[in-house]
C-alpha cells in the first residue's frame, strides 16, 4: 500500500511539473501572424529598467519658443527610435534654470544632453560640468565655444548661406520695385550681437544685398539689436521706425523669426505696414502671416527644425557609442513665400 501510494505521489509531482512547462512553452509561442518577444530581444543592445537604453535630455534656452518645441520633438522622436526615453526642458532664457536643469540631468545619469544655452559665456562651464559626470553633450543652434572655437560638436543652421538667401530676396524685391534709389526707402536688420550663430546671419543678409543693390544707399541700413524675443524685437524695431520718420517704406530683415515678427507688429503700430516688407528668418511664424489677409511678411527663410533636432541626436548617438562626429553638421534654407510655403514646409505649414 505505501509503495502504491508513494507511486501515485511521484506521478502527480512529475504530471504537475509536465504542466508548468507545457504553460511556460505557449505563453513564448508566437501567435498567428505576430513575432516573438524573445527572439525580438535576442539580438538587441542590453537595455535599462523598463526596456529603455537610458534617458536623454533636451535642454532649450527658450523652450516656449516654436522652433525649440519643433526641435525638440524631432529630438524626441529620433531619442526613441533609438530606444532611449527623452526630456524636454524649458529654460526660459534663464542661467540659473539652465543650470538646475543640468543638475537634475546628472542626477539622474542622464545617458546624454542635446542643448541650446541661453548665454554662451556659460560654454566652458557648461562642458567642464558635463565632462565631469561623464555625461557627453552636444549643442544645438548656438554652439558652446570659447573665442569662436568649439568645445563639443554642434548641430544648426548654416548661418551666413541663410543669410544670403534672405539678402538676396530682399535685392530682387527692391530691384523688381525700383526702389534702390528712393530716399523714402529703408532696410532694418534685427540683429542679435551677443549670440554667435546669428551674427553671420545679419553678415550674410547685409553683403548679398548690398552686392546686389549696389545704388542703394548704405546710410539708409539700419541695425536694431534684441535678444531673440518677438517683445524686444518690437520695441527695438519701434525705436529705429520712430527715430527715422523720413523712411516710409521699411524693409525688414533679422535674425530670428520672432525679432521679424516683432519688428512687423511695430510696423503695423506706426501705420507703415501697407507698403513695408518684411523677410524673416524660421518660417514658423510667417507661415501664420501668410494665411492673413494681408501682412508685412512676404517670405522667410525656411530651415528645417526637424533636421535640427534629428540630427543633434544623431551626432550624441555616435558619441555614445565611442565615435567621434564632426564638430559641424549645417543645416541649408529655401526662401519661402505664400505661394510655395505648404509645398516647401509640409506639416510644419500647418
Amino acid at each position: 500500500m505505501k509503495k502504491a501510494l508513494a507511486l501515485v505521489t511521484a506521478l502527480t509531482l512529475c504530471l504537475g511539473l509536465m504542466a508548468g512547462c507545457s504553460t511556460g512553452e505557449s505563453s513564448s509561442t508566437p501567435a498567428a501572424g505576430g513575432s516573438s518577444a524573445a527572439a525580438g530581444n535576442s539580438t538587441s543592445e542590453p537595455a535599462t529598467e523598463g526596456g529603455s537604453k537610458g534617458m536623454i535630455y533636451g535642454i532649450y534656452k527658450a523652450g516656449d519658443q516654436t522652433w525649440f518645441i519643433d526641435e525638440g520633438e524631432a529630438a524626441k522622436a529620433a531619442a526613441e527610435a533609438a530606444g532611449y526615453e527623452f526630456t524636454y526642458v524649458d529654460a526660459k532664457m534663464s542661467p540659473e534654470e539652465y543650470l538646475k536643469a543640468l543638475d537634475n540631468a546628472i542626477a539622474n545619469k542622464a545617458a546624454g544632453v542635446v542643448t541650446c544655452v541661453p548665454d554662451q559665456t556659460m560654454s566652458q562651464a557648461v562642458v567642464d560640468k558635463m565632462n565631469e559626470a561623464g555625461i557627453p553633450v552636444v549643442a544645438a543652434d548656438d554652439a558652446l565655444e570659447v573665442d569662436g572655437e568649439k568645445l563639443v560638436p554642434w548641430v544648426g543652421i548654416n548661418a551666413y548661406k541663410i543669410g544670403e538667401a534672405n539678402g538676396e530676396w530682399l535685392a530682387n524685391y527692391v530691384n523688381e520695385n525700383d526702389l534702390a534709389t528712393k530716399e523714402d526707402v529703408g532696410l532694418l536688420i534685427m540683429t542679435m550681437d551677443t549670440v554667435s550663430s546669428c551674427v553671420p546671419r545679419a553678415e550674410g543678409e547685409y553683403d548679398k544685398f548690398t552686392e546686389l543693390c549696389p545704388d542703394f544707399d548704405t546710410a539708409r541700413i539700419f541695425k536694431a539689436d534684441y535678444d531673440g524675443t518677438t517683445d524686444k524685437g518690437n520695441t527695438q524695431a519701434a525705436a529705429v521706425i520712430t527715430a527715422h520718420p523720413e523712411i516710409k517704406t521699411w524693409l525688414v530683415t533679422g535674425a530670428n523669426e520672432e525679432g521679424c515678427i516683432g519688428a512687423a507688429r511695430a510696423l503695423e503700430s506706426a501705420g507703415l505696414d501697407k507698403d513695408a516688407c518684411v523677410v524673416g528668418l524660421g518660417g514658423y511664424m510667417a507661415k501664420d502671416e501668410f494665411k492673413k489677409d494681408f501682412s508685412c511678411v512676404k517670405a522667410s527663410a525656411y530651415f528645417s527644425s526637424e533636421d535640427v533636432g534629428a540630427g543633434s541626436i544623431e551626432v550624441l548617438l555616435q558619441l555614445i557609442n565611442g565615435e567621434e562626429p564632426e564638430m559641424e553638421t549645417a543645416v541649408d534654407a529655401v526662401v519661402v513665400t505664400p505661394e510655395n510655403y505648404v509645398e516647401v514646409m509640409g506639416k510644419y505649414a500647418e
